[in-house]
């Protein structure tokens, strides 16, 4: 078997068998097939597409290049989800702990973010002492006692897809649907799901800009689980503005830590009790939806999954101090309102105008290593729909820099569409996908 005979083959749209998918991940991933040839290869997927068997064979050949996560001493399915990105989204960080707290035991790897904001690690980083650099005897045991943990992903764990990734993201091949569905799915298979919901994002803040691509994308996504024996659900959730009301390291941690405690925004409190309830059922853990989605928001409002919020936070070495007195986590210097220039409703909030506001004030990285600035960030005041009069604050900038200021307001300024016209208030879930 012959690379060039593989990617001569792709290349005039005929689909890969399984042995051939096989022989050229494991040559890629042990240096005997040369960047350039996989390339062409990617080049030619990018062109000719996949079809459903191929993508799940190469799904299981990325998940075979590396370590995998069992579960043995969990009883019952193992229960995961996956968010393809956006600004303000800190699901994860409520619905670990909530799921614990209903007695499904969470165990989720998780990563560094590179963009508008830091990754859900990074956020978590915001706690004095926190440690998301575990080994699998300290995961399994947080998970055994806590029934929870929010760790880094080891190194280990699918080589063949961090390779894979670099290579497209210099060679304009980052944008194929099959080789996105593959790459995220082999990082869930291998890190032991049973039971997957999909976090699909759509919109300007998403990497997914339109419904058609969302649907393409999560299909493919249910369709690889499922030939893998997964429980699949995919939640097609609206990323035209930010998920909550704060994007930032800090400041999202705070609303986390509002939204454990029952109060929080309700877009954000909303889409954590719909993963949340699916995830319960994918799981066989509850039979209805409707009663979980309930049960889940009473552990919401009683305090319960605040309380185990609190375990996971002291079990990974963080200050609990913190979680009861967010105000001791870091903060910018100074907070400086954006008002409105003339009255009028919210016709649009550009979520990506928002996290290059984030961005410019030292929130997110550009690149692998960057240094983060927890306490910077955006506050969001008035969302789509929203009747503002002239002078009324839209936003809040955290910041640390004045320059970085201006540059802030000059995205939310861009951000910012307002309308005589009464706007409706943009829906939170387009789809479901099973």
């Amino acid at each position: 078997m012959k690379a060039y005979d593989l990617i001569l083959k792709k290349r005039q749209g005929l689909a890969l068998n399984k042995e051939e998918i096989e022989f050229l991940i494991e040559g890629y991933t042990k240096d005997e097939i040369p960047d350039y040839q996989m390339s062409a290869w990617a080049m030619a997927v990018f062109f000719q597409g996949m079809t459903p068997e191929e993508t799940a064979y190469l799904t299981t050949a990325m998940v075979n290049s590396g370590e995998t996560l069992a579960w043995n001493e969990i009883a019952g399915k193992v229960v995961d989800k996956h968010s393809t990105g956006g600004v303000g989204d800190k699901t994860s960080i409520v619905l670990a702990p909530l799921m614990a707290a209903a007695g499904i035991p969470f165990a989720k790897m998780s990563g560094r973010g590179l963009g508008h904001t830091g990754g859900t690690l990074d956020k978590l980083e915001s706690f004095q002492g926190f440690r998301i650099d575990l080994s699998r005897e300290e995961i399994s045991k947080n998970v055994n006692e806590i029934g929870v943990v929010l760790s880094g992903q080891t190194a280990d764990l699918v080589p063949a897809d961090g390779k894979l990734y670099a290579l497209r993201d210099v060679t304009a091949t980052v944008e194929s649907i099959p080789l996105i569905a593959s790459s995220i799915m082999s990082k869930k298979i291998a890190s032991g799901a049973d039971a997957i919901v999909l976090d699909v994002k759509v919109g300007k803040g998403a990497f997914m800009k339109s419904l058609d691509d969302a649907v393409k994308l999560s299909e493919a996504m249910v369709d690889i689980g499922k030939r893998l024996d997964r429980s699949m659900t995919a939640v097609l959730s609206q990323m035209e503005e930010p998920l909550g009301n704060m994007v930032g390291n800090a400041l999202e941690i705070k609303e986390a830590i509002d939204t454990l405690a029952g109060k929080g925004p309700e877009d954000l409190r909303e889409l954590v009790l719909v993963i949340g309830s699916y995830l319960m059922v994918l799981g066989e853990y509850r039979d209805n939806r409707e009663a979980a989605y309930e049960e889940l928001a009473l552990l919401l409002d009683n305090g319960k999954a605040l309380e185990k919020f609190k375990e996971m936070v002291k079990a990974q070495g963080g200050d609990i101090a913190e979680v009861d007195n967010p105000e001791l986590l870091p903060k910018a210097k100074d907070v400086i309102p954006f008002t409105a220039s003339r009255a009028g409703y919210v016709a649009e909030l550009d979520a990506l105008a928002v996290g290059r506001a984030a961005m410019s004030l030292g929130a997110g990285r550009q690149k692998k290593g960057d240094p983060i600035d927890l306490g910077v960030g955006i506050e969001v005041v008035r969302k789509t729909g929203d009747m503002v009069a002239e002078g009324d604050v839209l936003a809040y900038i955290h910041s640390n820099d004045e320059k970085k200021t201006i540059e802030a307001m000059k995205e939310l300024d861009l951000a910012y569409v307002l309308s005589e016209k009464e706007q409706e208030k943009l829906p939170l879930v387009y789809r479901i996908i099973q």
